[in-house]
């Protein structure tokens, strides 16, 4: 049976994906210690809404509101016995939302982290994690998911359990890692690294990339370390966070406009993504604006340092000494030197 998720990737050259699950929550009413996951069951006309409000942007791959809904997140909550429902509830809202676009829309089931550290740092198993993320991905794959989509990972071995959980329902898997610690993720994997780990995985992935992290400077920045290293015929994926969050008046706010996240897409294109989308912070808005941008666009040469950072913002030392703008590790590109080359990029 043909799978939508793969048939557009097929068909089209890019995919528009949506924004921010939490931040628009909460802009609906959810509160602080709330798990989002339970308002598949609470308040549905509220997911369905916010479903809706990224259809109508654009969105051509929109996630589920399931990003806590592995047992660990939800026992948090006291509904680690209602996993396959609040899953399955997830995926069938936003398949009923869907089905009355008009037009083609894939339901990306949401997978995040456990929130617990696998051995030997923690208690979690590798086959506990397994069995967690397969319980999960059970209950969005019998809600209709098109794709099972992990997202936020920062450790090889929770990629690994992810995958293969997801994997067990025959459904394409797409997985992507947060940059958020001296352009690694938490657990020290480079760009380069994850490439790598995506091609060694036991289940080939349909897509694979970063999401959330510090910014969409550094975002790009990480696509460019990913696509130096990736194969042909590899689907990269761009889920950046809206510019930099801040708190103000009792709030956190992010810096990212409009126009910036519309900057952010062409970018990311140019770094070789082929599913762009923002994550925290990210609205409807933002999403419409980014699709506007990439409408007719064609893609560029790899940006370069000048251009993300007089684009979309600084990026930091740790980043640059990667390499990934070509810039060989332990040169002058986090001395005075690159600092100046990156004051001038900015005027």
């Amino acid at each position: 049976m043909d799978n939508l998720f793969l048939s557009l990737l097929a068909e089209r050259p890019w995919l528009l994906a949506d924004g921010a699950t939490g931040t628009n929550l909460f802009a609906r009413g959810l509160e602080t210690g709330e798990a989002p996951d339970l308002w598949n069951e609470q308040r549905p006309d509220q997911i369905r809404a916010h479903y809706q409000d990224f259809i109508e942007a654009g969105s051509d791959v929109v996630l589920t509101n399931t990003f806590g809904g592995t047992a660990n997140r939800l026992k948090l909550h006291g509904a680690e016995g209602r996993v396959h429902a609040i899953n399955r509830l997830g995926a069938a809202l936003l398949k009923e939302v869907s089905a009355k676009a008009g037009r083609p829309v894939v339901v990306a089931g949401s997978m995040g982290p456990t929130g617990d550290l696998f051995e030997p740092l923690g208690p979690l198993s590798h086959a506990e994690g397994v069995a967690a993320f397969k319980a999960q991905a059970e209950g969005l794959a019998e809600g209709g998911a098109d794709v099972l989509w992990i997202e936020t990972m920062s450790s090889p071995d929770e990629i690994r359990a992810a995958v293969e959980g997801a994997a067990s329902t025959g459904l394409p898997v797409v997985c992507t890692v947060s940059f958020d610690t001296n352009g690694r993720t938490m657990m020290g994997v480079t760009p380069q690294q994850w490439t790598a780990l995506a091609h060694e995985l036991a289940v080939p992935l349909a897509g694979y990339g970063g999401n959330c992290g510090v910014g969409a400077s550094e975002l790009v920045a990480a696509l460019l370390g990913i696509h130096a290293a990736a194969r042909p015929g590899d689907v990269i994926v761009a889920k950046s966070n809206c510019g930099v969050p801040a708190w103000v008046d009792g709030q956190i706010k992010y810096s990212g406009t409009p126009e910036l996240m519309a900057d952010y897409a062409r970018l990311a294109r140019d770094a070789g993504a082929r599913i762009v989308g923002g994550c925290c912070g990210t609205t409807p808005a933002h999403v419409a604006a980014m699709k506007a941008s990439l409408e007719g666009y064609e893609p560029g040469a790899a940006p370069s340092l000048e251009a993300v950072v007089a684009r979309l913002g600084q990026v930091s030392d740790a980043t640059l000494k990667l390499g990934l703008f070509g810039l060989e590790p332990g040169s002058d590109a986090g001395d005075e030197g690159g600092r100046r080359r990156r004051r001038r990029a900015q005027f």
